[in-house]
């Protein structure tokens, strides 16, 4: 107990933990969200949504460098700290710095238990402790984590890896997002490990008892319902656009019923294009990017940042240029953080179902998770001539408590409830912040292209 109160107060940060987060819900056009005004306004102006779902990068890595007012991250309120090693407060004391590569060629560990060392400094925290508050992520354990998954590498690659964030001139692209659409400051991944039971969660609003990327999702075994299947039940049009090239199953047919009902609505992505461009857009387009190496554009390691730039610029230069742009709500995000640091503690959160995950940890020891609190942050965006420019969203409103919270990947199944009078599928569903009060009673000029990424060296 004595280790883990000194790392806590000199192994993190050089301000305390969420200081300066901005707990306030903005109203920027006078909408409450949820409110019958908000979501009448919401469905007069959006008739198209364009989910973008990329991989595994956390806020601090991403937007840790951007010095947009309003944005909680590294440069506004840091810098922050992890000790070389967790147990032992005279080792090295990393900074998370300004340095980082195009490509992080060493995947960091977002296995659950992994993700357990990272956010509390141990394999095996104590779930009671967690749920009553008493026990709360020092986020002291990334770059230990990450010299225990990749021996090889020296403490000072890891650090630089996981602790290292985005300038605003190797990101142009991402910067030209924030300086012109909303950014979310407070956005969460469904939970705290691997892409696919994040993936299912953001499009079922359920977790199943799905902590690792097991063969379920390889065979279309999941048997939840998901907003594919409740899309076609209520007459709603849906695509996933499939940029996987075959390396994976794309996130609509993690599901049995996909398999046996829509798989004509899985399409290559270079559709999109032509899609967006001929406006034959469907009313949900989600789109799954390439995976997971070099030569990908998810921004997976070791896929490059650049690479994703231009991914996201195409698509939303496609649909920007086209004719269904005035009524098209573009959300970009990311399924889960992948190992890298943020300075945010992951919030508790509404279990989406009764069922629990079990893994064995890099230590030996056995770890049940329930589902009851969410992952780290996530960089999320929404794009539209309807959105505020430049805003930074700060926390959300529990639609069933009126409480503050944190928006997630559920608040996306909760907005496109909203927008098509779909039902709450799960109680994760159920008390996740809509973001319908971001859509504005008139359209504003916005720009016909995103700016132009580059590359950047890989190793410096």
């Amino acid at each position: 107990m004595k280790t883990t109160a000194l790392i806590s107060l000199i192994g993190l940060s050089g301000t305390a933990l969420g200081a300066a987060v901005d707990k306030h819900t903005s109203t920027p056009f006078g909408y409450k969200p949820g409110s019958k005004e908000s979501i009448a306004n919401m469905k007069d102006k959006i008739e198209n949504v364009v989910w973008i779902l990329l991989e595994n990068r956390g806020f601090d890595n991403i937007l840790g460098g951007v010095k947009k007012q309003g944005l909680t991250n590294v440069v506004n309120n840091g810098p922050f700290y992890n000790l070389q090693n967790v147990s032992d407060p005279h080792s090295t004391k990393w900074p998370s710095q300004y340095k980082n590569y195009d490509s992080v060629i060493n995947d960091p560990d977002h296995s659950l238990t992994g993700t357990n060392f990272e956010l509390f400094g141990q394999y095996n925290p104590d779930n009671a402790a967690i749920a009553n508050g008493t026990l709360t992520p020092n986020l002291s354990g990334f770059v230990e984590r990450h010299m225990l998954a990749h021996p090889k590498i020296s403490a000072q690659r890891a650090a630089d890896e996981v602790l290292g964030y985005y300038s605003e001139s190797q990101i142009p692209t991402i910067v030209d997002m924030v300086d012109e659409f909303t950014t979310f400051n407070n956005w969460h991944s469904c939970v705290p490990g691997p892409t696919n039971p994040n993936r299912l969660c953001a499009v079922s609003g359920f977790t199943d008892g799905h902590g690792k990327n097991d063969n379920d999702f390889d065979v279309s075994a999941i048997e939840t319902g998901s907003i594919f299947q409740t899309a076609s039940e209520k007459g709603i049009s849906w695509l996933n656009y499939d940029g996987t090239n075959g390396a994976f199953l794309p996130d609509a047919m993690f599901f049995d019923w996909t398999a046996k009902n829509a798989k004509s609505n899985v399409v290559p992505l270079e559709n999109f294009y032509q899609d967006a461009y001929l406006g034959v857009l469907p009313q949900l387009s989600y789109i799954n990017p390439s995976c997971c190496g070099l030569n990908t554009n998810s921004m997976h390691p070791s896929g490059n940042i650049s690479y994703g730039e231009v991914f996201i610029k195409q698509i939303y230069d496609a649909v920007r240029t086209g004719p269904q742009w005035d009524k098209t709500l573009l959300l970009v995000t990311f399924d889960e953080t992948g190992g890298f640091f943020d300075h945010v503690a992951p919030p508790l959160a509404v279990r989406p179902d009764n069922k629990t995950y079990t893994e064995k940890a890099y230590d030996g020891s056995s770890y049940t998770f329930s589902f009851d609190r969410l992952g780290g942050r996530i960089p999320t965006w929404l794009l539209s001539p309807y959105t505020p420019k430049g805003h930074v969203e700060g926390y959300g409103t529990d639609p069933a408590t009126g409480k503050t919270t944190s928006y997630s990947a559920t608040s996306v199944l909760k907005t496109l409830g909203l927008l098509w009078d779909l039902e709450d599928s799960s109680p994760r569903v159920q008390h996740s912040p809509s973001f319908d009060h971001l859509i504005g009673p008139r359209i504003r000029s916005s720009p016909k292209t995103l700016a132009n990424p580059h590359i950047f060296p890989t190793d410096v």
